[in-house]
């Protein structure tokens, strides 16, 4: 069979699906009084005549919709003039978004002619009459309530318009505007209706139209696109697999293949997993990763888009909430949602169990976005709260205590910045004791842990004394002159009570009192890490007193409270296994403030201030080398017989020190150049 393609009707060739209609009623039995089309949208009307002389036609039925419709006056805007229901309308929808692999086909004289088709429309019936129906009985009730309040309405009260006038649209709400519903309904509505003329099946214009569906040139010239080799027609029939891998359809956006997600980078990799999965313990993330992966460089990658929390890792908010986007519930920008979703992985990190209605009460959002922070990392309880969903990774915090101590002074970090934002009360900094409310409590009686105590101590006893002989046989060769006794080394026992279970092996899964695996004394002056080996001392001190000089050269005067927070930021901010790591106590802090040069400014502030002890705690560089350390130092001196002082006073005190006679703007440079923090300290 020779197969030809049709040129004529290209673009123009529709196809129309209509509804079953009943057996006694054939094609040539419908008129259609009207049609009319959209181009655009490829939406028809038409409106087709009823057979109401038909034996399946109920004339009750369609002289009761008439009546309903158009009421009981007839006039040119009734939609039934005959007083019954004589026509029908039917409205297109598109049945196939992609008709390019379809063709209408007409065979004549052993030929088989195609036309490409361009649209298929199916016909459904439009019940518009049933909406014009139901306004006509609206009107007519709210004529019956007019009638009898007619009298009321003979005075016109007067109303108050409020004037109202619209704030300029952002780039992001027009953008919003323009992809709603209903601003695609109006741009649908406002195209016009271009009207048609229908002709029948038997119709002269209708044969003239119908012989466009043949070929009109049988030349080969014309027929180019059906003439192919037989390797060109194999190719057009199978296509190569580039080709067939471009026309598969997109898999939907929440679902992951692993082998593609194999062919990116490491980093997105990772981000991805922790963006999709939310919480992950460090095994899980590497089997998924494939055999192969660096750890170290897993390591490193993941701590760019998640936090360690009790031994697992969750992905971080500004993951979940990049900038620019808000929330689908109430419409808080990302900044906000960040800084709550914080403060619930913030009090995982202090308890397993977290209650909505505390995390609701601090950050002041609503219901739907606090679930959705619990659900990422929790599962509800009935009656108890919601609980961390993954037991304590205790593997991961013993095989890398670099990373959980990096992880413990990010959160550090991240808890001075809440306690700021939220105001945060004694009540939520505390972790709550967790023995009732554990998913698998262990019952241990009070004999067995006062043993378990006393083991303990035994045991660290034998280390301690092992280390002292080690250094006693030192000094001894070295013809020290130094002696150690035995009773001077201090061996700390835990306390025994039953209120707060001890850190034994036998329940190390409860985690009471502990952050990501590390102990939170923040009174402690002992090493996070114990007793620092002797040749690292020196290194220790190099850095610490560098970090201490840099800071006290960029800021002049600083709380301790000011001065720990600034050294928890440098440490998160060194690589894992620095010296630094090995343990810093706050003494050794403060004394090597005093060895750089730097002095104690015993600020007299009431004695019923709220601010803490190390906040209280205030040291000043005395001298920097610079032209205002003369009036750093009388400033000093002002302060420390006075928290308040007027600004005529400042100004007095520096003029007959300094022999200087300085206005209000030199004063002001002076106190923002020399003193700016410590001002700002006292005035709050």
């Amino acid at each position: 069979i020779d197969v030809f393609l049709a040129r004529s009707l290209l673009e123009k060739l529709y196809l129309f699906q209509y509804p079953i209609r009943p057996a006694s009623m054939t094609y040539d039995d419908v008129t259609h009084l009207s049609a009319k089309i959209k181009p655009k949208q490829q939406k028809v009307e038409l409106e087709m005549a009823i057979d109401t002389l038909n034996p399946n036609y109920c004339r009750s039925k369609g002289e009761q919709i008439a009546l309903n419709v158009d009421g009981t006056c007839t006039d040119e805007t009734s939609t039934y003039s005959s007083k019954l229901m004589d026509k029908q309308t039917f409205c297109s929808s598109q049945a196939a978004s992609n008709v390019s692999r379809y063709a209408a086909a007409v065979y004549k004289k052993g030929e088989l002619h195609l036309t490409p088709l361009h649209g298929i429309l199916q016909l459904r019936p439009s019940f518009t009459y049933l909406d014009k129906a139901d306004a006509k009985h609206r009107e007519r009730e709210a004529a019956n309530e007019g009638g009898d309040s007619s009298q009321d309405e003979a005075e016109d009260d007067v109303k108050q318009i409020t004037v109202r006038f619209s704030r300029p649209e952002t780039e992001q709400a027009r953008q919003r505007r323009v992809q709603s519903y209903e601003f695609l309904q109006k741009r649908q509505a406002e195209e016009h209706w271009v009207h048609l003329h229908y002709y029948g099946l038997k119709d002269s214009r209708s044969e003239h139209e119908r012989q466009y569906l043949f070929s009109q040139g049988h030349g080969l010239a014309e027929n180019t696109e059906l003439i192919k080799s037989p390797s060109e027609y194999l190719m057009m029939l199978m296509p190569p697999s580039v080709e067939e891998e471009n026309d598969k359809p997109m898999a939907p956006s929440n679902v992951l293949s692993m082998a593609q997600l194999r062919t990116l980078p490491l980093a997105d990799q990772i981000k991805i997993l922790m963006k999709n999965v939310k919480v992950m313990p460090f095994a899980n993330l590497m089997s998924l990763l494939g055999s192969g992966t660096d750890s170290t460089a897993v390591l490193r990658c993941i701590q760019q888009v998640a936090m360690l929390v009790q031994g697992n890792w969750v992905v971080k908010s500004d993951v979940l909430y990049p900038k620019d986007t808000s929330s689908p519930h109430s419409g808080v920008p990302a900044e906000v949602l960040c800084r709550g979703r914080d403060f619930v992985m913030w009090k995982f990190t202090q308890d397993r169990w977290v209650v909505r209605k505390e995390v609701a009460a601090v950050t002041k959002l609503c219901p739907e976005d606090v679930k959705d922070f619990l659900e990422h990392m929790s599962v509800a309880r009935i009656n108890k709260g919601w609980e961390f969903m993954l037991p304590y990774d205790e593997d991961f915090v013993k095989k890398h205590p670099d990373i959980v101590q990096r992880q413990h002074m990010l959160w550090m970090g991240i808890q001075a910045k809440l306690e700021k934002v939220y105001n945060l009360l004694k009540e939520h900094l505390t972790p709550k004791k967790q023995e009732a409310q554990s998913a698998h409590p262990l019952l241990v009686s009070g004999e067995q842990r006062v043993n378990m105590a006393k083991a303990k101590v035994k045991q660290n006893y034998g280390q301690l004394e092992k280390e002292f002989q080690k250094q006693k046989a030192e000094m001894k060769s070295n013809d020290a002159s130094a002696k150690i006794d035995v009773s001077n080394i201090r061996i700390k026992e835990e306390p025994v009570s039953d209120e707060e279970p001890m850190d034994t092996s036998a329940y190390e899964g409860m985690n009471n009192g502990i952050v990501n695996g590390l102990h939170a004394e923040e009174d402690s002056t002992d090493s996070l890490n114990g007793h620092l080996p002797g040749g690292c001392i020196d290194r220790v001190a190099q850095e610490l007193k560098a970090f201490v000089s840099s800071t006290f050269k960029k800021q002049f005067v600083l709380t301790l409270s000011e001065l720990k927070r600034l050294f928890n930021l440098h440490l998160a901010s060194l690589p894992p296994g620095h010296t630094l790591f090995s343990g810093i106590s706050d003494k050794m802090l403060q004394d090597m403030v005093l060895d750089t040069g730097c002095k104690q400014i015993l600020v007299p502030f009431p004695p019923q201030t709220a601010a803490s002890p190390d906040e209280l705690k205030v040291y000043a560089l005395w001298e920097a080398g610079d032209t205002y350390d003369q009036h750093r130092q009388v400033l000093l001196e002002i302060f420390s017989k006075n928290y308040r002082v007027r600004r005529n006073v400042i100004q007095n005190q520096l003029s007959q020190e300094c022999g200087e006679d300085l206005n209000k703007q030199e004063v002001d440079r002076v106190l923002k150049v020399c003193f700016y923090s410590i001002v700002g300290l006292i005035q709050s």
